[in-house]
């Protein structure tokens, strides 16, 4: 039996990750035994976080609006911009949060309901918490693409050559 590439079978999950063993190991040349002992162990490790769909909600007239807040913060000693960001990923309202390099030192996506609910949540949730120093939010007005896939389908506008 032969093991399939890991970085060939999380590529493939990443893209779909509807695929069954058998599936990815008839595009890696591996066999579907070991390529679901793979898979079984890759989310045992905890390599394979979970696996999700990119939904647009739009098209089910449910609103989710998000919201992108750069955080300036005073990172603790000993402890750098991790105790701080630990802090903030226990919202529920905080859907993905990095560490960037910048003016800013973290950046915060949020999920709400309404830009009302959102500013609620800036303004008594996380600009309060110590060592945050600012904030800049900045509400998302259109999805176009979200983990590499394309919110709508989009027709090629037809152009005219252009010619020198």
């Amino acid at each position: 039996m032969t093991q399939p590439p890991v970085e060939e079978v999380l590529r493939l999950l990443e893209q779909d990750s509807r695929l069954s063993p058998a599936q990815i190991a008839e595009r890696t040349g591996g066999s579907p035994q070991e390529t679901e002992a793979l898979i079984k162990r890759l989310e045992a490790e905890g390599v394979i976080r979970r696996y999700k769909a990119v939904i647009n909600w739009e098209r089910v007239g449910d609103d989710h609006l998000f919201a992108f807040i750069e955080v300036k913060v005073a990172p603790q000693r000993g402890q750098g911009f991790d105790a701080v960001a630990a802090r903030i990923m226990k919202f529920p309202e905080v859907h993905s949060l990095y560490l960037m390099s910048g003016t800013y030192d973290l950046h915060v996506v949020i999920e709400g309901g309404s830009m009302k609910e959102i500013a609620y949540f800036v303004a008594e949730k996380l600009a309060p918490l110590e060592n945050v120093v600012s904030t800049a939010t900045h509400f998302v007005l259109k999805r176009y693409k979200v983990d590499g896939d394309t919110i709508e389908e989009w027709e090629q506008p037809e152009r005219l050559s252009v010619t020198p």
